[in-house]
């Protein structure tokens, strides 16, 4: 199998080609899509072809499709870019991109997204099928977008799309962990963030990458316990604020889901069931 991954030299693309590299066979090859060839120099150290190109233009990914078997779509625009910017590389992109791959023979289509693509909180922990309510304190083009790139993807004939939705992923040196401060600072003591560990996130999509008979079917990574804002104040060593604990939770389910389906149907199990796992094991 030749697999093509988008997004290698993002946060979550870094830490996922290498294990991807560990745990294909020997009949299996990686090539990754970059912009530069400098960039995707240590993937080549570690034996993946590298496509030099851009993902919003055609011609590159054509090139970069020929011959691939499987696509895992990585690339996206997170918060702090302009609203256009995120729809065009989430939801225009990424449609764009299953198009072409039906195109060039590529039939498997594994696609990143988000647990926020669900919107407000339903009460308990969110599963697959709940749909989107877009509302919430983190609504916004990103997860609107990754909603819109799933549907579209999902409408392609002839594409066989499997999803991975990620909760809150953090480990190795990602900043994001000290980046929820941005939002942790501003809840009620008791406010909760579903997490799931960068080790996870790879082992999740290799999961749905090499799983048969899962064409449209959407997977949340997270891990088994999410944090308070308590709790990420602590990881960060950052002194908790002020009346902090008079605050109250708007939604206290929201961005809250389980992972009861991808356990059940593809063996899942977090090798970090917890960021204090992670913490103890010198992982974050």
């Amino acid at each position: 199998m030749l697999i093509l991954v988008t997004g290698a030299t993002g946060q979550v693309g870094r830490r996922f080609v290498p294990r991807l590299l560990q745990r294909t066979s020997p009949a299996d090859t990686v090539r990754v899509l970059v912009r530069d060839e400098e960039r995707g120099a240590p993937f080549a150290e570690l034996g993946a072809q590298v496509a030099v190109g851009e993902l919003r233009d055609p011609e590159s990914v054509r090139k970069a499709l020929v011959g691939v078997d499987a696509v895992v779509n990585i690339a996206a625009a997170f918060r702090g870019v302009p609203d256009e910017e995120a729809w065009a590389v989430n939801r225009d992109a990424a449609v764009a991109l299953g198009h072409a791959a039906v195109e060039a023979g590529a039939g498997r289509f594994v696609q990143v997204s988000t647990t926020l693509i669900h919107g407000a909180g339903r009460g308990r922990p969110l599963v697959e099928d709940d749909g989107t309510v877009p509302e919430g304190p983190m609504w916004g083009a990103y997860p609107a977008s990754k909603a819109e790139a799933e549907a579209g993807l999902l409408a392609i004939e002839g594409l066989d799309v499997r999803i991975g939705r990620l909760s809150f992923v953090y480990g190795e040196g990602d900043p994001h962990l000290a980046n929820s401060m941005m939002w942790a600072a501003h809840w009620a003591s008791t406010q909760r963030l579903s997490m799931v560990h960068h080790a996870d996130v790879a082992q999740g999509l290799i999961r749905l990458l090499f799983a048969e008979g899962i064409a449209g079917r959407a997977y949340n990574l997270v891990d088994d316990a999410p944090v308070t804002a308590v709790d990420l104040h602590q990881l960060n060593g950052v002194p908790l604020p002020d009346g902090m604990g008079e605050r109250v939770d708007p939604d206290p389910w929201f961005g809250i889901a389980t992972s009861l389906r991808i356990r059940d149907e593809l063996g899942f199990r977090p090798l970090y069931p917890s960021v204090w796992t992670a913490r103890d094991a010198g992982a974050l």
